[in-house]
This record gives C-alpha cells, structure tokens and sequence, in this order.
C-alpha cells in the first residue's frame, strides 16, 4: 500500500493497520508532534485522497483535517501536512509548578506565575494544561517564552467558574499545580522574517505577548503590528508591559481598542476589526504579513474575516479561540 504525502511529493509504503504519525516518522518525512496522545493537535493534516480510519470511523478528503497519531492507514490515500518547513517538535512533559506570584492586573484577570521543577520547551503561542487540584483542570496559554524563570499564565475569572474561582479566591504564593503540554498549533511561525499582526481580545494578550517577545527578541526588525481589545478601560490591563517593549523595539506597534465607555488619551474606541479596516484600506495591504489571533470564538471569527478582506491569506493566519465552558479544554481559558 502506498501514502502520497503532500506538498513535498513523497511516497512511502505501509501495511493496513499502521499508524499515520508513525508511518511518517519512519520515513522522516516532517511533522510536527507533540503529546501522540490527540490533546495537543500539532500533527494535524488533511486528507486529499483515498481514506484513514480515525477511532474506528472512516475519514476522507470531505474532513476538515485528522491528527496523524489517532489515525489509521487502511488503503492508498494521499494527505497533505501544513508547512513542513515550519515544524516543530516538543516532548510532551508533566512538570510540578510552584506559584511565586499571583496579580490582579484588573478586576477579572489574574497573572500567575509558577517556578516548575524543569523547563518546558514550548513555541510561542502554545498553551498548557494546568490542574491545581482534583478536578480544577483548565488549558491556559503561556505569556511568557521559552528560557523565562517563571512560567506565566494569564487567567479570566470566569463568574461561576470552579478553577477560576479558585485561582481568584484561594490560590496563594506556595501553592502547586500539575502543568502539562506543551499543546495548540497557533505558534510563531520563525522562518517568516516579514511583518506580523497580532490581535489578543482580553487574556488572549497571553498568547500574543509570547508571539511579540518572542519575533521582537530574535532581533526581526520587521514591522510588528498588534491589536488589543478590550470591552471596557476597567477590563484593561498589561499596558505597561506592552508600553515598554515598544520603548525596547520601535517597530512595535501597539494598539488598545476599547468596545465601550470613556476611552482614554490614546486608546481607541470601537471593535478591533473596524480598527484594522480604518488602519489597511487597501484590500492588498496585509499580503505579506502573518496573522496571530487570540480570543473569544466571535472576537477571533470577525478578526479573521477583516485580515482576509485587507489581503492577508487565511492559510497565514493562525488562530486560537477560547472558551470560557468547562467542558471545553481543546483551547485555552
């Protein structure tokens, strides 16, 4: 049997039964992976021809896209792997985390930073698992980059919510938490060294920062653009870190966009997308960029559509949405 492994036209033969991540691995064709476990979703790809198996059910080119180590070769198929001059690959690990800072940058969100007992190696923009007890379980993203002495995490308190009622309530400098990852695909692409536009909707400043420091500190002196919105001016909070690193690096560009109330001296009032639309009106103004979006699924979905309509490819453009439900622990809180 015979898989066809797009863009890079190489064919690799397997047995019925075989794992597609592993079939891969063999051949050294480049993937990234991360967990093999289907939590982190780096080894996503897509089904051109022919059909995998995934958890018994038959997948075929009219699925979105299939993790290559939950999925099962069962006849000549051929797939398609995203970017495969962009890959990365970090060992899953399961670190203890000790809290040595807890902040109340505003009256919803919380900055905690843990001091783990090994490093993790992550990409800027991944997200972890952290359990602070049984049962108090949630995916948050690392605002800060990999080689940082602490590991910082920016957290929503969710109204009824049981971890983030923790996390506000009774979390306290000493205590530990299981982290596990590192997971999510919305990573900093490093081998684009052209201008990049970031937007984060509340704590998808998280995720976004790690992006910015992380492009500003390998020394891309390329245009950096990034958009933070926020509902109200009392929902605002890490300005001062965003101030200094456009002190550090002048081609930052920061934005703050506030959707409702008094705006202060060089805020601006609206909604991040009419933002985008004002700031590149011609339809073919971001076509050389990357795209980094982060938060709400509708904030990241009219986001999305305004980087498209100013010429930014939606195949550039990687997005994390985050859901505040418990039952959802696919993307970051």
């Amino acid at each position: 049997m015979q898989l066809l492994v797009q863009p890079i036209g190489q064919s690799i033969d397997f047995g019925v039964g075989d794992n597609l991540l592993d079939t891969l691995r063999r051949a050294a064709v480049p993937i990234s992976y991360s967990c093999s476990a289907g939590r982190c979703g780096t080894c996503r790809c897509k089904i051109i021809d022919g059909s995998i198996e995934v958890g018994g059910d038959r997948a075929d080119c009219s699925t979105d896209a299939v993790l290559a180590c939950q999925a099962t070769l069962t006849e000549n198929c051929t797939i398609e792997i995203p970017e495969p001059d962009e890959i990365v690959v970090h060992p899953a690990r399961v670190l203890k985390g000790t809290v040595d800072s807890v902040e109340a940058p505003a009256h919803d969100v919380r900055i905690v930073r843990f001091r783990t007992n090994r490093p993790l190696s992550f990409s800027p923009g991944q997200f972890a698992t952290v359990q602070f007890g049984r049962g108090l379980e949630r995916p948050y993203s690392m605002a800060s980059v990999e080689g940082d002495d602490l590991l910082e995490f920016h957290i929503r308190i969710v109204p009824g919510g049981a971890v983030s009622g923790h996390v506000a309530r009774t979390l306290r400098r000493g205590d530990t938490a299981r982290i596990s990852g590192p997971l999510g695909t919305s990573y900093l692409r490093r081998k684009h060294d052209g201008p990049i536009i970031c937007v984060g909707g509340g704590t998808g400043l998280a995720p976004v920062q790690s992006i910015v420091r992380a492009t500003l500190e390998s020394g891309n002196r390329k245009p950096v653009h990034l958009y933070f919105g926020v509902r109200s001016e009392a929902d605002l909070y890490g300005a001062p870190t965003l101030a200094e690193l456009h002190q550090r690096y002048p081609n930052l560009h920061v934005q703050i966009v506030v959707a409702s109330g008094s705006v202060h001296a060089g805020h601006r009032a609206g909604l991040v997308p009419d933002a985008i639309a004002a700031d590149w009106p011609d339809n073919h103004a971001l076509q050389h960029f990357r795209g980094y979006v982060c938060g709400s699924p509708p904030m990241v979905a009219a986001v999305t559509t305004a980087l498209v309509a100013q010429g930014l490819d939606a195949g550039r453009i990687y997005a994390d949405a985050f859901f505040t439900q418990p039952q959802v622990v696919s993307q970051p809180a």
